[in-house]
């Protein structure tokens, strides 16, 4: 129990990372359900790839997309889920300064790649039901690889700012984080020093790229729900209606935990550290669980090919 005692230093060469507190009876339980998501979303992600890699047909701006969205919730879930585990299974709670600083840019760079997938997904989505004809000519494969860059670049220049100033503050109280990964304002809130500029930096990301994506999807679905309602069949309306509806379901298990979670840490001073701490790990783990099932299993070319693989 030593590990766990306030200690006097200057930035540390560790943090001890303890979990979710209250809950550490049962640590060994909850990590079924985790090593359980983890599992699928690393199969699923992966079948998503070697499918899309393998079939020629599935060459197309939209399967590109989903593979670079496959890409991100693999990185994602990787750079949290095996720390986890070892948490809950062997009491590995140790981890290093500068691992501690990678691992935050890694989940939050994943979290705005995300976002900015989705956004394009939706455009996507957009020029191909609303202007079918010229969905060739919009969305080439030179604009999908610049509009997979730019994502990058977004997410990586975004997240950079809120590493250096994890990093340049001085840590003298404890290094004990109270959470099961290193998460940006788990980690600041150990400094001994003014953190608001990070504390507004990292809020104003949220509000704002955050926002902006939440915009121009909600855009490009509302245009989609209206050429949905004028075609000509009731089953085609029914067809697309629920492919889109369930797009909408991913898009939403990730933004409403996410903002909820932004938020708690500033303003959640009343909610329970064990339940606030459980909502930051699980929407790191459902959307990579869920994005291969509801792209790949309700697109009918993945599964119509993942059925060929099994059958032959």
């Amino acid at each position: 129990m030593s590990d766990f005692n306030t200690t006097e230093f200057t930035n540390p060469s560790t943090f001890i990372l303890q979990g979710i507190p209250g809950l550490e009876a049962v640590h060994v339980w909850l990590s079924i359900p985790f090593c359980t998501v983890y599992i699928i979303a690393i199969l699923g992600n992966f079948t998503i790839l070697f499918i899309v890699k393998r079939e020629r047909s599935l060459h197309e701006p939209m399967y590109y997309f989903l593979c670079m969205l496959a890409t991100t919730d693999l990185v994602l879930c990787t750079s949290t889920l095996p720390k986890m585990l070892s948490i809950f299974w062997f009491n590995s709670r140790e981890i290093n300064f500068s691992a501690c600083l990678t691992q935050m840019f890694f989940i939050h760079c994943s979290l705005l790649m995300e976002s900015g997938i989705f956004v394009a997904m939706a455009l996507d989505r957009y020029v191909a039901i609303c202007h079918p004809l010229r969905h060739s000519t919009i969305l080439t494969n030179p604009v999908v690889a610049m509009t997979g860059l730019a994502v990058l670049l977004r997410s990586s220049i975004l997240t950079i700012p809120n590493c250096l100033l994890a990093r340049q503050w001085p840590y003298c109280r404890t290094n004990i984080i109270p959470h099961l990964y290193c998460g940006h304002m788990s980690v600041v809130k150990l400094a001994c020093a003014d953190i608001r500029v990070s504390s507004y930096y990292s809020l104003s990301v949220v509000l704002c790229v955050f926002g902006l994506d939440v915009f121009f999807i909600t855009i490009s679905y509302t245009q989609i729900l209206r050429a949905i309602f004028r075609l000509p069949t009731k089953d085609a309306r029914l067809k697309t209606f629920g492919t889109c509806g369930s797009h909408l379901g991913v898009i939403l298990a990730f933004y409403i935990p996410c903002f909820f979670s932004a938020f708690t840490y500033r303003f959640g001073n009343n909610i329970p550290l064990h339940f606030h701490i459980l909502i930051a790990s699980v929407y790191l783990l459902i959307p990579p669980m869920l994005n291969p099932i509801i792209y790949g299993v309700r697109t009918k070319q993945i599964w119509d090919k993942l059925l060929w693989l099994f059958t032959h």
